[in-house]
C-alpha cells in the first residue's frame, strides 16, 4: 500500500524512480528550449544596430587636415592639436544623446580628474560631436556641465576641446578610426553608436582603443605614455609598460609572466657577466702579480 499520509499531506511518495523521472523531465526541458532561445537572440539583430559598431584599425593614421569649430565658434582644425609628441585622446559623442555619451563623458570627466596629469599639458583631449546638427554653442554648455566633475576645471578644459563640424568632417574622421553609427528612424536627430576612448599618436596614428564606461585613470596614463612612444611619462612609467600586457576585455594593462621572465632573463645574464669579468679581472691581476714576483726572483738569484 502507498504511504498515504505523504500523499494526503501533498507530498511526492519518497521514490528514487519518481524524484529522478521528474529531473530527467526537467533537464531534458531545458536542453531543448535553451538552444532556440539563444538562437532567436543571436539569429536577430534589430535593424537599426545592424550596422553600429567599432572596427579597430590601429596603425592607421587619422586625416589631420579637417575642418571643426570648436566651443567658442572658431574655426580649427585637426592637425593644429597634434604637435608631434604630445598624445591624444578622442571621444566621439553628441549631445542630445539621451544617456549613453552622458554616461560616458561623465565617466570619463571623473576618471581625467584621478589622474595626476593634466589635460593640456602631458596630453590633448578632443570629443568631436558625431550630430552635424548641434553647434559651437552645445558643445561649450556640454564643456560647462562636465567642468563640475573635474578637480581642476580652468586647468583641464584648457586642454579639452568640444569640436562640432559638417556630415562630411564628421564621416571622414569616424570612418578613419573603424567607428560605426547611423540615425535612430523613428527618433529625431537621435543616433545608435558604440561608446569608444581612442588613443591617438602626437601624429595623429591611433595607438589604442578603450571600450569601458568606467576607465581607470591609471590605465589612462599607461596608454597615454604608449601613445607618445616615450615621450611622456616617468622611468617607472616606461618601465611598467615595457612589463605590462593590454587585456582588450577588461580595458587595462596588467603585468605580463612572459615579459618579467624575458626582462628578468636579461638582467640576470648581464649581472652574471659583470660578476665573470669582475672576477677574471681579479684573476689575471693576480696572475700578473705573481708573474712579476717570479720574474724579479730569477733576476735577483741570476744577480
Amino acid at each position: 500500500m502507498p504511504d498515504t499520509r505523504h500523499m494526503a499531506a501533498g507530498r511526492w511518495p519518497r521514490s528514487p524512480y519518481r524524484l529522478g523521472l521528474v529531473m530527467a523531465l526537467a533537464f531534458a526541458w531545458v536542453g531543448f528550449w535553451s538552444p532556440t532561445a539563444h538562437g532567436q537572440r543571436a539569429n536577430h539583430t534589430p535593424e537599426q544596430l545592424e550596422n553600429v559598431g567599432l572596427d579597430q584599425k590601429l596603425g592607421t593614421a587619422i586625416p589631420t587636415d579637417l575642418s571643426f569649430q570648436n566651443e567658442q565658434g572658431k574655426s580649427v582644425r585637426l592637425g593644429q592639436y597634434f604637435d608631434g609628441s604630445t598624445p591624444v585622446m578622442l571621444t566621439l559623442n553628441y549631445h542630445q544623446c539621451p544617456q549613453l555619451c552622458r554616461i560616458q563623458l561623465q565617466k570619463f570627466a571623473e576618471s581625467l580628474s584621478g589622474m595626476s596629469w593634466t589635460a593640456g599639458d602631458k596630453f590633448e583631449v578632443l570629443t568631436v560631436d558625431i550630430s552635424p546638427h548641434e553647434g559651437p554653442e552645445m558643445a561649450r554648455k556640454a564643456q560647462e556641465r562636465y567642468a563640475t566633475s573635474l578637480e581642476q576645471p580652468d586647468e583641464t578644459l584648457g586642454g579639452w576641446h568640444f569640436l562640432t563640424g559638417d556630415q562630411e568632417a564628421i564621416t571622414a574622421l569616424t570612418d578613419s578610426v573603424g567607428f560605426r553609427y547611423q540615425p535612430l528612424p523613428e527618433k529625431d536627430q537621435q543616433y545608435a553608436h558604440p561608446a569608444t576612448i581612442v588613443f591617438l599618436s602626437g601624429s595623429g596614428t591611433i595607438t589604442r582603443y578603450f571600450t569601458t564606461l568606467n576607465p581607470a585613470p591609471g590605465d589612462l596614463r599607461t596608454a597615454l605614455v604608449e601613445a607618445s612612444n616615450g615621450t611622456v611619462g616617468s622611468v617607472v612609467d616606461k618601465a611598467f609598460l615595457a612589463c605590462a600586457r593590454f587585456n582588450p576585455d577588461s580595458n587595462s594593462y596588467s603585468a605580463s609572466a612572459f615579459k618579467l621572465m624575458q626582462y628578468g632573463s636579461a638582467l640576470m645574464a648581464i649581472v652574471m657577466g659583470a660578476a665573470l669579468f669582475v672576477f677574471w679581472r681579479r684573476e689575471n691581476k693576480q696572475l700578473d702579480t705573481v708573474q712579476e714576483e717570479g720574474f724579479e726572483a730569477a733576476l735577483d738569484e741570476r744577480t
